[in-house]
């Protein structure tokens, strides 16, 4: 699920980031319009835990250019499992280290 959302991403597919969003916490839609363009140039998952029956963790760190410049998004993802299918529900971002 991680890797496929990351590819969604990177190909600014919406439709399929909001169709793997649980209900609970997706949003209405992705303003992608209004950002400047991204180029994603890898994916590294440090770490992947079942929490719970139907629960589980990611961390991962997700790197981009924009503009030019390199970003890392590092989160711990928390998806959920419903019938037969895993959502994001959401995540904690960590902050850049100055």
């Amino acid at each position: 699920m991680m890797r496929s959302r990351y590819a969604a991403y990177s190909l600014r597919l919406a439709d399929y980031v909001l169709a793997t969003w649980h209900e609970s916490t997706r949003p209405a839609s992705l303003d992608w319009e209004n950002d400047p363009p991204q180029k994603w140039i890898g994916l590294d998952i440090r770490r992947h835990a079942q929490t719970g029956e139907a629960t589980a963790e990611v961390e991962f760190i997700a790197r981009c250019r924009v503009g030019g410049r390199a970003h890392r998004l590092h989160e711990t993802s928390r998806f959920v499992c419903e019938a037969g299918r895993w959502y994001y529900v959401d995540g904690d971002v960590d902050a850049p280290a100055a």
